[in-house]
């Protein structure tokens, strides 16, 4: 056992009770879905050392996750590590391989089979290539246009953007496998997921080639469970992804800030259903947009890699059904302003949230 680090934060004893309840519940959740049942349930316990994020003891048959992991990772983050370490776990138990070194021919090949991160280095990742940031910056440049006081220039700005990523993304569908898809949750744990959400979950995935979905998180400092948004695929479209939802949350806000005021509305009673409007006009105009770049002879068919990738993250995907809000006014009004949004740099370095990195002004 290495050293414990004194810097480590604490939990109160409540909320490390839940997030070791969370813990073995995730663990029987992808012992389910990922191991067909086959393991047995291990002791769960956190650690104080800082040289490994997680490690399978087999003479103990514990799953040990380092404390720094659990307190400053995103849940996502962590539920990878662990499925690591079950994999080490599987190895071990089930298939009976004791005689190779612990990222031997036998975990990796189980790695490969679930899609599970077989490195050593603990945390997932996707990285980019060369290629991949050019497109990015070319991309920012256009978006830093997009903020133009002249609306046909920025609509202008905003179209070309979205033709460049399509042109990329449909000269580099299939070759997923050799660069390498990653996941990335994007925006709150939310307890319900609003109209709203749902809407640019559907917005990311159909404009934007990402795979969506939502899924179970835990916010371990408040010892809550929710919903997070997950967006799955190469790493500039994740990074893209995410500032795509970023830009649509302020926006939106902005918008139904503006149309209370216009309409000397003091209630926030329609907010929901006039974002819910906005979501769904700015669908309504990528759509459009999307037939224009078809009629130019560029058609995204999807990518079939990607889809893979997806269910293997998530073998046990459900479907669900959900009712909007109301159609009334509000939403209407929403709906118009959706389709007036053009895509662009935010104004000012204090707007800025995590996401696309753009460069300087010139």
């Amino acid at each position: 056992m290495l050293p414990s680090d004194p810097q480590t934060p604490q939990l109160r004893a409540d909320l490390e009770a839940a997030l070791l309840r969370e813990l073995l519940a995730a663990w029987h959740d992808l012992n389910h879905s990922h191991f067909g049942q086959a393991l047995r349930p291990p002791a769960l316990l956190l650690s104080e050392a800082t040289g490994y994020l997680g490690r399978w003891v087999r003479q103990e048959r514990c799953i040990e996750l380092s404390r720094r992991l659990v307190l400053e990772h995103p849940w996502g983050v962590v539920c990878e590590v662990l499925k690591h370490e079950m994999a080490h776990q599987y190895v071990h138990e089930v298939l009976h391989v004791l005689d190779e070194s612990a990222h031997g021919p036998a975990f990796r090949a189980v790695c490969q089979r679930l899609g599970i991160d077989a490195s050593a280095g603990g945390l997932p990742r996707a990285p980019g290539g060369a290629e991949e940031e050019r497109v990015l910056q070319r991309v920012a440049r256009l978006l830093a246009l997009a903020e133009s006081s002249n609306l046909h220039e920025a609509e202008a700005a905003m179209r070309e953007a979205q033709r460049l990523m399509l042109k990329y993304n449909i000269e580099t569908a299939g070759t997923g496998a050799q660069a390498g898809y990653g996941f990335r949750h994007i925006g709150p744990v939310r307890s319900r997921v609003s109209e709203s959400e749902r809407l640019i979950g559907m917005i990311l995935g159909n404009h934007f080639f990402v795979e969506v979905i939502w899924v179970r998180s835990f916010v371990v400092q408040q010892g809550r469970s929710g919903w997070v948004l997950e967006v799955c695929g190469s790493p500039a479209n994740l990074e893209m992804a995410e500032y795509v939802y970023n830009f649509l949350v302020r926006t939106a806000e902005q918008l139904w800030q503006e149309h209370k005021r216009a309409h000397g509305l003091r209630s926030d009673r329609d907010r929901r259903t006039f974002i819910a409007g906005v979501m769904l006009g700015f669908d309504e105009k990528l759509n459009k947009q999307k037939n224009l770049h078809r009629s130019q002879g560029l058609v995204w068919q999807g990518d079939g890699d990607l889809a893979r990738y997806l269910r293997q993250r998530h073998p046990r995907i459900r479907l669900t059904r959900s009712q909007g809000h109301v159609r009334n006014e509000a939403h209407e009004h929403g709906r118009a302003a959706g389709r007036s949004i053009v895509l662009h740099r935010p104004i000012s370095a204090a707007a800025r949230c995590r996401g696309l990195v753009l460069p300087p002004r010139r």
